[in-house]
């Protein structure tokens, strides 16, 4: 691509950066004379050589294969994957991981690709007797993809008499008998976990191009990086839950950053940005249902880089559509999903579309603060607003198990660990490794930087002559329709990315995967010339830069030795026992009620029909494990049987971590019920009752953590 010097137009009068007087636009020689420069740095041959760009890309490359070497060695060596049972993997997917894994098997196990999808869609056993568009529900793409690559795979092998996988006998010890385990790329466990891990190594691929990009700096894609593997443990859950849906969604989430920060500096959005902005969106999307909070925090911070002037409507609409193209993408693959049209980040886009729109209405108020106000409280209100008209409208039930903290379902998350709040040892765990202090330190000289900026224009009266931050660059001038009013629009939007994410990993622990690369993305900025080139000279800084990695390495390569030394081995006897007599002493028509891990457990490893699962994003689903549930109350044995029996459960399992276990205070299942059934508190648990005498239900099976209670149809 040539650069070419563009002719100096007007600027349009939607694109005033403060108010609908003349004399006060704003004209950052920067944002003008620089933005094309900064623009084409993507292309970083033209800037530096051919050799320049492969460095990057062997970087790149290096990277990803040392996380996806990373943490597939931590797996196999937290579980002993190698060496297990094709039994015993499956029992190793605990919770929703073995009920997202269950629909990869039947697809797999399947006739043919089409009968597999078709059990997919019209499932019958997963929520018993309710037959579920299980695609629809629970975002299971990669499953269908993953299982579509893996019967062309298993067909080019045979076809070509390759050999996919070597099968031994393992003798586990502890009096158990020996199994016969395999290994390889054949074996469809394989296959599934080690897909995730190649994702993996594009993801940290990516980052690093995302911490270069943004540094303007190799040695800032390595700080970056570096950080993240020093950080590991904060970062990401990968290597220990591979199924969840975060492992598929997330890597694309790096993608589309880099690619919005390449919007944001583009002086012309094309179709070309659009698109791309769509596509990773979309990526991002689909496998996950969380995904679209955290563009809603997206959407937020690119508001407020909008409405302070860093980037023009017409650029700021333009990353809009894009967003909206790929929710209503989302939207149509998942069956239309209704839930999607009244959620938080659909209703934000197109209010701040709407705002957007408006801006030389707006802009004809007199005084910055009340535009300000006006585009925030349009922008607030109309986000609730649609969402509400939205939902009444389809009529459709609020999903958020997030409304109250003291009913309930929400007990259920809060209590578990990983849905708690973020505990006070990981800001201790990132400071010693510096990536807190480095990341303050960076957001502060961006905040520095812009707030130079702003001083020049607004207290003494004149527009900011901004000088290049670094002595050996010159970048041609560039004047356009949607060049930036202001510079470092890139930056700003990263600094308010990373505080909304840090924010959620606050409120919700399991959301660090979010907020700690956030952190490792400002802290590659220590490396921009852009920022501190107040150390000194070139020379100079990388030398401090390198020093600063130096440092990190002490307390960053003793958490990877912690990680490294991490050992292990899967066993399960008492699940296993508990598997096996529901696969041999019950017949297949037989439907189990029960705690939502163990229920997964059961139908990915018996294929015996289940009426609750761990997938509780539902209000259906909830209601149901509400019902299911009072097993753990204090309801007397009768009332838990007609409820059981009016849903068709044929037995119901307890574990007795659930019936007696309280893992901390208040998070007890009595303690839950405890909050709802108060007439009841005087009772003993019924799960505790039925130890005594199982009337009305039948025991027919019990080991030192579950036992199983069959439900006579016909009782006294």
């Amino acid at each position: 691509m040539t650069t070419k010097k563009k002719k100096p137009s007007p600027s349009s009068p939607n694109h005033s950066p403060t108010s609908q007087h003349p004399a006060k636009k704003v004209k950052f020689k920067d944002a003008k004379d620089n933005e094309k420069g900064k623009s084409e740095r993507f292309l970083v041959w033209r800037k530096h050589g051919l050799g320049y760009a492969v460095t990057v890309v062997i970087l790149a490359c290096t990277f990803g294969f040392l996380n996806s070497w990373h943490v597939s060695r931590m797996f196999e060596n937290e579980r002993f994957f190698s060496h297990l049972s094709a039994l015993e993997r499956e029992l190793s997917f605990r919770t929703e991981m073995g009920l997202y894994y269950s629909y990869y098997k039947t697809m797999v196990e399947a006739p043919t690709f089409l009968d597999g999808l078709h059990a997919v869609m019209n499932c019958n056993v997963t929520e018993y007797p309710d037959t579920v568009n299980t695609l629809k529900r629970f975002n299971l793409y990669p499953e269908v993809i993953l299982a579509g690559k893996f019967r062309i795979f298993e067909w080019l092998a045979s076809k070509f008499e390759y050999q996919t996988k070597t099968c031994y006998t393992v003798n586990r010890g502890y009096g158990l008998p020996p199994v016969q385990s395999c290994e390889g790329l054949g074996e469809l466990s394989f296959f599934y976990v080690y897909s995730i891990f190649f994702l993996t190594g594009l993801m940290m691929a990516c980052f690093f191009i995302l911490c270069f990009y943004l540094s303007g700096s190799i040695l800032g894609g390595v700080l970056g990086t570096l950080c993240y593997f020093f950080n590991h443990g904060e970062a990401t859950r990968v290597m220990w839950t591979p199924p969840l849906r975060e492992s598929f969604s997330y890597p694309y989430l790096v993608a589309q950053l880099l690619v919005v920060t390449f919007t944001l500096r583009s002086v012309k959005v094309t179709w070309r940005h659009i698109t791309l902005v769509s596509m990773t969106t979309a990526l991002f999307m689909i496998p996950w249902q969380f995904a679209q909070f955290a563009l809603l925090t997206q959407t937020c911070a690119l508001f407020v880089v909008y409405i302070m002037h860093f980037i023009t409507a017409d650029k700021f609409c333009k990353i809009l559509y894009g967003l909206l193209v790929a929710h209503l993408l989302n939207f149509a693959v998942q069956f239309g999903n209704s839930m999607l049209l009244s959620s938080f980040f659909m209703s934000a886009v197109i209010s701040a579309l709407v705002v957007a729109k408006a801006e030389s209405q707006i802009h004809k108020l007199p005084y910055q603060l009340l535009i300000w106000a006006t585009q925030g409280l349009g922008f607030a209100a109309g986000t609730l607003g649609i969402k509400v008209a939205v939902a009444k409208v389809l009529s459709i039930a609020d999903d958020s198990k997030f409304t109250s903290y003291r009913d309930f379902h929400t007990l259920l998350y809060t209590c578990a660990p990983e849905f708690d709040f973020l505990d006070q040892e990981a800001p201790v765990k990132l400071t010693k490794t510096l990536l807190l202090p480095s990341a303050i330190v960076a957001a502060s000289a961006v905040i520095a930087k812009v707030g130079a900026s702003e001083w020049e224009y607004w207290v003494r009266g004149k527009k900011s002559q901004v000088k290049s931050d670094s002595a050996d660059e010159h970048d041609e001038g560039a004047q356009g329709q949607e060049a930036n009013p202001r510079p470092h629009a890139e930056y700003v939007y990263h600094v308010l990315q990373a505080m909304a994410f840090v924010l959620m990993a606050v409120i919700i622990m399991r959301l660090k995967l979010f907020g700690t690369p956030a952190l490792c993305v400002l802290a590659s900025l220590v490396a921009s010339r852009q920022f501190f080139s107040f150390l000194g000279d070139r020379r100079r800084h990388q030398a401090i830069v390198i020093a600063l990695i130096a440092v990190m390495s002490v307390q960053g390569f003793s958490n990877l030795k912690t990680q490294f030394n991490t050992t292990g081995e899967y066993n399960n006897p008492e699940m296993e026992e508990l598997v096996e007599f529901i696969t041999t002493r019950t017949q297949k028509d037989a439907v189990f009620a029960g705690a939502m891990p163990t229920m997964a457990t059961v139908k990915l490893s018996t294929g015996r029909a289940v009426v609750n699962h761990p997938h509780y994003e539902d209000v259906g689903i909830r209601e149901r494990t509400h019902k299911v549930y009072q097993i753990f109350s204090r309801k007397p044995p009768h009332v838990v049987w007609n409820t059981l029996d009016s849903m068709g459960v044929t037995h119901v399992i307890i574990d007795a971590q659930w019936c007696m276990g309280r893992p901390k205070p208040g998070c007890g299942m009595s303690d839950m019920w405890d909050l709802e059934d108060e007439k009841n508190r005087h009772r003993s648990m019924c799960c505790s009752q039925l130890e005594v005498d199982s009337k009305p239900f039948v025991k027919v099976f019990k080991n030192k953590k579950y036992s199983i209670y069959k439900l006579h149809r016909e009782r006294s």
